[in-house]
């Protein structure tokens, strides 16, 4: 049977009702209009439904059944929907968020400190991996989001942008760089870097940019972890290229960062599987990492490292 939800609807009112016309006043629907679609109704089911004369509306012993049927149908059906909706706006249940080691230290704590505050009843559980297990981990559906760094063309993921954030020069506060207000890339040429190996979403980005400023240094070191910087370079071992989300430094270290030029930035990203809806508690915390990030911007704006050289 080809009917719809409309013509149930329409049915059971008139059935209560009584009358073609109360029931278009209850509805919404003009007399003609109920009165048409219990027709298509009745064509449907092929019996009749309701006896029609000049005072009231009469059921007929199959409407009698159908309409008792069908009260406790669309109320169940109410119900259910109901509870499907309160279920999407839920504020609660645990929410996986994966994302590298440097966004997980330093962007992610604030996250998971403002969503226990405002959502006490949402668990806010961080995976920190590699860029391209927090990739993989939000495709395969491990994770209900993730942050990372722009991973270029994807077709199957959907990508929004919350913080730009420049690479700067670590190096030792006695090295000869150190004396610049601002370091150029080509300042490099040559030089001993220390640098994340390509684990770090950073790194292919670090590569394009030495590149695309014609520099050729020497990797000395390639390492996993971001905190491993800055005791390679605190001891000598060469200089580094590092994102501005790896501060602040190590309290009492020897380091300085300088900003280069021209101002080379990465992207940081919120992902998700594309085409697939984050519940309600995935998309408050989604919010939250939105949120935080545009706090970060607003406070780097009172940092002159994040100003150097400009007008």
């Amino acid at each position: 049977m080809n009917y719809s939800l409309r013509q149930l609807r329409v049915f059971v009112t008139v059935a209560q009702a009584r009358s073609f016309s109360r029931a278009g006043e209850i509805i919404g629907l003009s007399q003609s209009a109920v009165s048409h679609s219990v027709k298509e109704l009745e064509q449907q089911t092929g019996v009749r439904l309701l006896d029609r004369t000049t005072r009231e509306v009469v059921l007929t012993e199959a409407g009698q059944q159908l309409a008792a049927r069908l009260e406790r149908v669309l109320d169940e059906l109410n119900s259910t929907m109901r509870d499907v909706g309160r279920v999407g706006q839920q504020l609660s249940g645990t929410v996986r968020v994966a994302a590298s080691q440097t966004i997980s230290a330093h962007l992610i704590p604030q996250c998971i400190a403002e969503s226990n505050h405002r959502y006490p009843d949402i668990n806010f559980v961080l995976h920190d991996r590699p860029q391209q297990w927090v990739l993989e981990s939000i495709r395969q559906g491990d994770v209900d989001f993730g942050i990372v760094i722009d991973p270029g063309p994807v077709t199957d993921l959907a990508c929004e942008r919350v913080l730009s954030e420049p690479f700067l020069l670590l190096c030792r506060a006695d090295d000869p760089l150190a004396s610049l207000p601002q370091v150029s890339w080509q300042a490099l040429q040559g030089a001993n870097l220390v640098l994340q190996d390509y684990a770090s979403g950073s790194r292919p980005l670090i590569d394009a940019a030495l590149a695309q400023q014609q520099v050729e240094a020497t990797i000395v070191q390639e390492i996993g972890h971001p905190a491993t910087l800055f005791p390679m370079v605190e001891a000598g071992i060469g200089i580094s290229v590092l994102p501005a989300l790896a501060l602040p430094l190590p309290q009492g270290s020897q380091l300085t960062v300088r900003r280069f030029t021209p101002c080379i930035e990465r992207q940081l990203m919120l992902a998700r599987r594309k085409n697939r809806s984050l519940s309600g508690a995935a998309q408050a915390c989604w919010e939250v990492v939105r949120m935080q990030a545009q706090r970060l911007i607003e406070t780097r704006t009172r940092d002159p490292l994040f100003h150097a050289g400009e007008d």
